[in-house]
């Protein structure tokens, strides 16, 4: 699997430490550094069943910049929200996590990270 972080994020850490407690397997990707194209931010919408809207922080400044807040939330206008969490990164809500069976969840809630945990398969012993 794969977690989107903001390594300021208090919400991206209680994900992490779960992840660890739980020994499960992932990558770390830092979004802010390695920012997602629009195509895979498509993806990732279709894989949490959530529409562009449902994923942006309309509290940053780049959303006030932008002004979000006033842009039509129809599928007319669902790429142009996609272009601007590609073009502006800190818009993306965090923690994102990517499993393997194809599923993903907004990681901001224990609860989140816990039904990806229990989707996983368990990793083999290292005997």
């Amino acid at each position: 699997m794969e977690i989107w972080i903001n390594p300021a994020c208090s919400k991206c850490a209680s994900a992490l430490s779960l992840l660890d407690a739980a020994d499960a397997s992932y990558t770390v990707r830092h979004y802010l550094e390695q920012p997602p194209t629009a195509q895979e931010i498509d993806e990732v919408l279709r894989r949490l069943g959530l529409q562009p809207w449902d994923i942006t922080r309309l509290n940053e400044a780049a959303a006030a910049e932008l002004g979000l807040t006033d842009w039509p939330r129809d599928d007319g206008h669902r790429h142009r929200w996609i272009t601007a969490l590609a073009d502006h990164p800190v818009l993306i809500q965090r923690p994102i996590i990517t499993a393997d069976d194809g599923t993903a969840v907004v990681g901001r809630s224990p609860d989140a990270v816990r039904s990806v945990l229990e989707r996983e398969p368990a990793r083999p012993d290292d005997e």
